[in-house]
C-alpha cells in the first residue's frame, strides 16, 4: 500500500532519553509510513497520556506503544501492567524497545504481556532498521482489531477511531 492510500497512525513513544527520542521519530519518518507519533518523557506521562488526564484529554488512542522499560517516574513494567489491565487499551500492541537485553527484562515484559520485545541495537543502520521492521510490521503488516465488545453490550473502538469518550483509570 502506498503512503497515501493509508490511514494515519498515531504511535506513542514512552521514552526519557531526548537523543532516542529524536532518531526514534527521525527512522518512523524514513518508514513513509502515514503516522503522527506522541512523546511521553516517563512512566506518569504515559498513563496521564493514555488514560487521557491533564493535559492529554484529546490526545489520540495510539495504535502502537514503543516502551522503554527504564523509565523515571514510573518504569515501563508498571506502565505495561496499566496497558494490559485496562479492557480499553489491553489490545493495543506494547513493543518494549530497551537497550537491557538481560533474559529477566525480556521474561518480565512478556510476563506482563508485551506483544514483542526488541533490545535497542547501538549501530544506528541497526537502529533505524529495527523501527523500520517494528513500524511496517505492526503498522503495515499485522491485522490488528478494530473494535472489541468491553462490557458485553456493545462495540467499543480500540485502534483510535472513537474519540467520544475518555478512557478510564
Amino acid at each position: 500500500m502506498k503512503h497515501g492510500d493509508q490511514p494515519t497512525s498515531n504511535i506513542l513513544i514512552v521514552e526519557d532519553n531526548p537523543g532516542d527520542q529524536r532518531l526514534i521519530q527521525e527512522a518512523l519518518r524514513e518508514t513513509q509510513l502515514s503516522h503522527t507519533s506522541a512523546i511521553a518523557r516517563d512512566g506518569v506521562e504515559a498513563l496521564d497520556y493514555l488514560f487521557r488526564r491533564a493535559p492529554f484529554e484529546t490526545a489520540p488512542r495510539p495504535d502502537l506503544i514503543l516502551l522503554d522499560l527504564n523509565l523515571p517516574k514510573k518504569n515501563g513494567r508498571d506502565v505495561l501492567a496499566a496497558i494490559k489491565a485496562d479492557a480499553h487499551l489491553l489490545r493495543i500492541p506494547v513493543v518494549v524497545f530497551s537497550s537491557s537485553s538481560a533474559p529477566q527484562d525480556v521474561a518480565g515484559a512478556y510476563q506482563l504481556h508485551a506483544n514483542c520485545y526488541v533490545t535497542k541495537p547501538t549501530d544506528l543502520d541497526e537502529l533505524f532498521s529495527a523501527i523500520g521492521w517494528i513500524a511496517k510490521f505492526w503498522l503495515g503488516t499485522a491485522a490488528l482489531p478494530v473494535s472489541i465488545d468491553v462490557a458485553g453490550d456493545g462495540l467499543a473502538s480500540i485502534a483510535g477511531r472513537d474519540e467520544s469518550r475518555p478512557y478510564s483509570a
